[in-house]
């Protein structure tokens, strides 16, 4: 019979009892360093919280931290750490022996549900370890208003100050191991013991930290003022870079803006990190807005995007930028005007209040700039119809609340059709013409729209004005060419070539404005009126008078104005041909012009040699 052939692993017996023992020296080598793994992690927790306690000078907390060897998800060999229940509060709350011990009750300066990296097996004598990447997940940072210096009050009462030897006793402690064990329990011995005298000796070196990524983080910046509301920022997402513990870091990250909603892209410089104030850590950077939907506030729409360069500190911050809304519009009329504007502004991180000095801005092709400051309160509406919305910690939302604006105006280059356009239903404007306007303005915070709470006070100038209506217009030519005397003109083709004048002072309040004076001119008459006109309906309300050059029977003209000639010494007085009281009233799209016959009757013709009289304003 023909021997059959052996197997390759019968005939190599050597080599499969050589690989069993392998893969149990194996086996039990990554149990072995599972074990240790498992056994370093109090100590490793405690060595954290201590480099934390260090760095911010305050109170730390870790609830749980564990390690473990593997490939991981990625196929990466290597020690991967995962903790949860990180807190760090601000600095102030250090200085008592029991301070880890005590929870207190105030608010944690950094709160972070999770964060996890990982550590290859790759160690070169003399260089930190590594870490490509730290994942943060559920990032609160909540800063305090700035508080007095807890050294110089201490030194002002006589008392000593705080000292961090109890939080550094208690952390000594911990990597010695006496912390978590109960009261008596002898120090540990064994693998626990060697780790820790090796760690001691500086078998655990430095690390170093690539890049940290963290989703769904909050900043909030508290404010000591009770009429305030604390600033929040909601970010999606935030990468630091070139992370280091006492210089500046990198960070690409993405927020949302609440109100308007929008996403703002932001890339800069952050650090280094003040720890006896963090709200004085510089920062510094880009930003990019876009899409954000000014429909949110009462009274105006449109899409608003803005780039800009912001620096300074995280309480106090310098704005550079531009803004575009191409179709900014007043919903009560629902025109759109492009809107451009380009802004220095200073922005107090405390409460948000923001200081404008000054806005270069274009409305359709008039030019404009102001000045003055934007300033957050609780929102009114939300204190009428129930309590103020809260975070979960139970404060009030840092993403609510109103505004108070209060700006100065400065129209130096103008032109009425724009205004006109934006506060009418049509885009053909009813006049033409350049416009300046210095004026006060203030949008209190509150429930009403936009054109009942802003309050409005200054002078306006428009020259050069013509109607865009034809019909309009030859009443103006008509008006001009009777009261210069020349009523055979009256109804000369050349209407256009009428240009009319018109300035005055005006306040504004309550939906209403009311012109304390107001004058019309064109060559040949001058009419003066006082009265208030309503911004939501067009309410006119309005009395004066029209000033002539000509008297009246010069006016009319031919046979009729020869019968009028006795009229003239009724109407001539205030040294002009003629001065003819008038109202005007109804809306603005059906206004009602009249003669104010009672006023005419109660006033006194002038006679010849008199002096003139001012009439009453």
């Amino acid at each position: 019979m023909v021997e059959m052939r052996k197997s390759f692993w019968q005939r190599h017996r050597w080599l499969m009892g050589t690989l069993g023992v392998v893969l149990t020296v194996l086996v039990a080598v990554t149990v072995t360093l599972a074990v240790l793994a498992r056994k370093a992690e109090p100590y490793l927790r405690a060595r954290i919280v201590q480099a934390l306690q260090d760095r911010f000078h305050s109170r730390v907390e870790l609830d749980s931290f564990h390690v473990s060897l593997g490939n991981g998800l990625h196929g990466r060999w290597g020690v991967w750490a995962e903790g949860r229940g990180l807190r760090i509060w601000p600095p102030e709350r250090l200085g008592t022996a029991t301070l880890l011990e005590d929870m207190g009750t105030g608010n944690p300066l950094i709160q972070l549900d999770s964060f996890h990296f990982h550590v290859p097996f790759r160690y070169e004598k003399g260089k930190p370890v590594r870490i490509s990447v730290v994942q943060l997940m559920g990032l609160n940072v909540d800063l305090p208003p700035r508080k007095h210096d807890p050294q110089a009050d201490s030194a002002s009462a006589g008392k000593p100050a705080p000292s961090h030897a109890g939080a550094k006793n208690h952390a000594a402690n911990v990597m010695n191991g006496t912390n978590d064990a109960p009261q008596g329990t002898a120090p540990p011995k064994g693998p626990q013991a060697k780790l820790n005298q090796s760690v001691s000796s500086g078998m655990l070196t430095s690390f170093v930290i690539e890049r940290i990524e963290c989703d769904h983080a909050q900043l909030v910046l508290e404010t000591d003022k009770p009429e305030k509301l604390p600033l929040g920022f909601d970010i999606v997402h935030l990468r630091l870079t070139q992370v280091t513990a006492d210089g500046p870091m990198g960070f690409d990250a993405q927020l949302t803006n609440p109100r308007p909603a929008g996403l703002i892209r932001s890339q800069g410089s952050f650090g280094p990190w003040q720890a006896d104030d963090p709200g004085e850590s510089s920062i510094s950077g880009d930003y990019r807005f876009e899409h954000a939907d000014l429909g949110v506030f009462k009274g105006i729409a449109g899409i608003l995007s803005s780039t800009g360069h912001y620096e300074g500190t995280l309480r106090n911050i310098l704005v550079d930028g531009e803004a575009d809304v191409p179709d900014f519009q007043l919903k009560h009329f629902g025109t759109p005007v492009q809107l451009h504007t380009k802004f220095h502004a200073k922005v107090d991180g405390t409460d948000g209040d923001t200081w404008l000095d000054p806005v270069d801005a274009t409305l359709g092709s008039s030019h404009f700039t102001t000045s003055g400051r934007v300033v957050r309160f609780k929102d009114p509406a939300a204190d009428a119809d129930g309590p103020q919305p809260t975070t979960r910690a139970g404060k009030v939302s840092p993403f609510e609340g109103g505004h108070d604006i209060v700006l100065t105006v400065n129209v130096d280059r103008g032109h009425i059709d724009d205004f006109l356009r934006l506060a009418g239903h049509s885009s053909t404007p009813l006049l033409t013409g350049t416009v300046t306007t210095k004026a006060s303005m203030d949008i209190p915070p509150g429930p009403k729209p936009v054109y009942e709470r802003i309050k409005l006070g200054g002078a306006f100038m428009l020259s050069q004005a013509q109607f865009t209506s034809d019909k309009i217009q030859s009443r103006i030519q008509e008006l001009s060419m009777r009261g210069q005397g020349r009523p055979k003109e009256a109804k000369s083709p050349d209407a256009d070539k009428v240009q009319s004048h018109m300035e005055g002072n005006f306040q504004m309040a309550g939906g209403v404005i009311d012109l304390s004076r107001l004058e019309y001119s064109v060559p040949g008459a001058l009419i003066q009126l006082r009265g208030t006109y309503g911004v939501d309906h067009g309410a006119l309300n309005f009395e004066g008078s029209a000033r002539m050059d000509a008297t009246v029977s010069q006016m009319v003209g031919g046979w009729k104005g020869f019968l009028l000639k006795p009229a003239d010494r009724l109407f001539k007085k205030d040294g002009v041909g003629a001065m003819i009281p008038i109202h005007v009233h109804g809306t603005r799209d059906a206004p009602e012009f009249g003669v104010d016959w009672g006023r005419l009757k109660s006033s006194s013709p002038e006679t010849p040699g008199q002096k003139p009289q001012q009439e009453p304003q």
